[in-house]
């Protein structure tokens, strides 16, 4: 009992230190000032962060910072050198370097060639058959979630507290379908006021306790796209899906939010191999 309550407590506090990060990525990130945030010693507790997360805090933190940079150059026209100033790099030679190590491309190719660009194609060129979709039919679930309010593209935030609430009560096992739930449309809500809940499929019976509620994934027919690629091209995916898919498949939306199941971690997986699939809810034949 004593090993786990001493888990937990260092979880909750190296969870500080990430929350911290997702709110901070615009400010210099001091390891003596996570160290304070943490309450734990400057000398060992980015050790104990590496063990417990399977990556440095300045992986995270790079990682983080890629993503969203990912997410300037697919949806605005946001100019690459502000954006390599957003993104913590000095000059745009060296933002070009590092992005391009981690997403196959430099920053202006990507805008040009990336996933996004390759969905925005489909849709001048190919018609609703450039794209695969499948449907399939989903079984009710019963999920643990942690609700989070804002831009859909730092839902990562919730999950990491889920993830953090689920790993220090030994409750992470492998296989468990993780899912993100997004229950308001980017385009017609302000970014700020946006719902979603990043949550994990668990059996009826699990206890929970804040700031983790239960919630329903409502079963029925859906379409399944899968998206291979960087978060930051889902929006263009999600056009392509909603704008020229269903519209021309004779089939109808549902009253049910859409899903999206993460099928890798963005923790071990390049961006260009993340695969995610889009679960759109249909309505009954």
């Amino acid at each position: 009992m004593e090993n786990s309550s001493n888990w937990t407590n260092y979880r909750e506090r190296l969870d500080r230190v990430t929350m911290y990060v997702y709110d901070h990525l615009d400010d210099d990130l001091d390891l003596n000032k996570l160290a304070d945030i943490a309450c734990l010693s400057p000398y060992h507790w980015h050790r104990v962060y590496h063990a417990t997360h399977g990556e440095t805090i300045a992986a995270t933190v790079k990682r983080l910072r890629l993503h969203r940079a990912a997410g300037y150059l697919a949806q605005t026209t946001m100019s690459i050198q502000e954006i390599a100033r957003k993104s913590g790099y000095p000059n745009v030679a060296s933002f070009n370097r590092i992005f391009s190590a981690a997403y196959g491309m430099p920053p202006a190719q990507y805008r040009r060639e990336g996933d996004h660009a390759k969905f925005q194609a489909v849709r001048q060129d190919a018609g609703p058959g450039g794209y695969e979709v499948a449907i399939k039919e989903l079984p009710d679930l019963q999920a643990v979630a942690v609700d989070h309010r804002g831009s859909y593209m730092q839902i990562g935030k919730a999950f990491d507290t889920l993830y953090g609430w689920l790993g220090a009560r030994s409750h992470l096992r492998p296989g468990q379908r993780s899912i993100g739930m997004y229950l308001d449309d980017p385009l017609a809500v302000d970014e700020d006021k946006l719902r979603s809940k990043a949550c994990v499929a668990v059996e009826e019976s699990f206890p929970i306790e804040a700031p983790v509620v239960r919630t329903d994934i409502v079963g029925g027919p859906y379409a399944v796209l899968r998206h291979v690629g960087p978060y930051a091209s889902m929006k263009a995916a999600y056009q392509w899906l909603y704008g020229d898919w269903l519209v021309q498949s004779g089939k109808e939306a549902a009253n049910a939010p859409a899903l999206e199941e993460y099928l890798n971690s963005p923790r071990d997986t390049p961006p260009q191999d993340l695969m995610t699939d889009i679960w759109l809810p249909l309505c009954e034949a």
